[in-house]
């Protein structure tokens, strides 16, 4: 085991350039520029820290705050950390939660794609984070993953096994699993999986001409709701205007393009060994509104991936911690405190 994670991490320092090979082998470049997050998204994160944490292959967005054993939160598609507003304060009274922007996400950077989409892979992402981690003093964490920061959190699992206590992932099935098995309501209803993976800057162009609205019924579909002219009353004006601040800058959308061009391509090579097995205590939570239970036996799904898994259905659409969050914290706070 020992032997191929040294593989992967010089690997990577080759695909992320000169100036990760220069460092120490993925040892962060860390700032140290920690303030009080009270402006900008400090209005959904009272008390929490913020902190721009840069890591081998990007500069990471990173609120954090607590008291307790050590939580990692990622959040997924169109959202930022902000998704975890309303669960936060909450699981703040008994663990230290750190919430970051995925690379390409929100305010953290978006690095050059390089070469097969390699800098927006699953494992490049798990590795800022391992990075964010290490910086605030955590060797051992346990984490939640929602919608594309459960896929980056699999990733995590099988490159840094030493690295998590506990895993959550919250309404995703594998990847690898996915695409084994597209048919007509998958492709259907995951459309933008193959709008964002054709070649810059076409998807980038037609998200961009009408981001507000791709954003809105994005939101609606994937909640379980039916479109309307206003949005979703779970989300909110103010986590609405966030959410479009950052997806109607231009280095986003094609970050986000470049993270679904991965998954169809270099994320596919690294799953491909299906052996490899999640050593921690899993819990998988899905959607009773949506498509997954419908497509695919999401626990079995996953039972062949793990070595401990725990998991059930809940009464909501994709967006959990906005829908949900009270519910969530009574699923997922006994798994982690156990």
């Amino acid at each position: 085991m020992s032997g191929r994670r040294e593989f992967l991490k010089k690997s990577m320092v080759l695909t992320l350039g000169p100036i990760a090979a220069e460092s120490r082998l993925f040892r962060s470049s860390l700032s140290t520029d920690r303030t009080d997050s009270r402006g900008g998204n400090g209005q959904f994160f009272e008390g929490f820290k913020h902190e721009q944490i840069k890591t081998t292959g990007a500069t990471i967005n990173t609120v954090y705050g607590g008291k307790g054993p050590p939580v990692l939160l990622l959040h997924g598609i169109p959202q930022t950390h902000v998704l975890w507003r309303k669960v936060a304060p909450l699981l703040a009274q008994d663990f230290f939660l750190v919430m970051t922007d995925l690379r390409g996400y929100g305010d953290s950077s978006k690095p050059p794609e390089g070469e097969n989409h390699i800098a927006y892979s699953k494992r490049a992402m798990a590795q800022d984070q391992v990075e964010v981690m290490e910086h605030l003093g955590f060797q051992k964490f346990a984490l939640v993953g929602h919608d594309r920061g459960g896929r980056v959190a699999h990733r995590m699992a099988l490159d840094h096994p030493d690295r998590l206590t506990k895993l959550v992932v919250l309404d995703i099935v594998p990847t690898y699993k996915l695409y084994q098995n597209i048919g007509k309501e998958f492709a259907t209803i995951f459309y933008y999986w193959f709008l964002l993976v054709q070649p810059p800057p076409f998807p980038e162009t037609v998200v961009a001409n009408s981001a507000e609205y791709f954003l809105k019924t994005m939101l609606f579909r994937l909640g379980g709701d039916v479109p309307g002219e206003t949005i979703p009353a779970w989300v909110g004006e103010a986590a609405f205007a966030e959410y479009l601040r950052c997806f109607r800058d231009p280095a986003t959308l094609h970050a986000i393009c470049e993270d679904y061009r991965a998954t169809a391509s270099i994320d596919l090579v690294h799953d491909a060994d299906q052996s490899q097995k999640i050593q921690c205590p899993l819990l998988v939570l899905w959607a009773e509104k949506g498509p997954f239970h419908r497509l695919f036996n999401v626990l079995e799904t996953w039972r062949d991936r793990a070595n401990e898994i725990h998991g059930k259905a809940l009464p909501a659409g994709h967006f959990f911690p906005e829908q949900i969050p009270q519910q969530l914290i009574e699923e997922i706070k006994p798994f982690l405190s156990a």
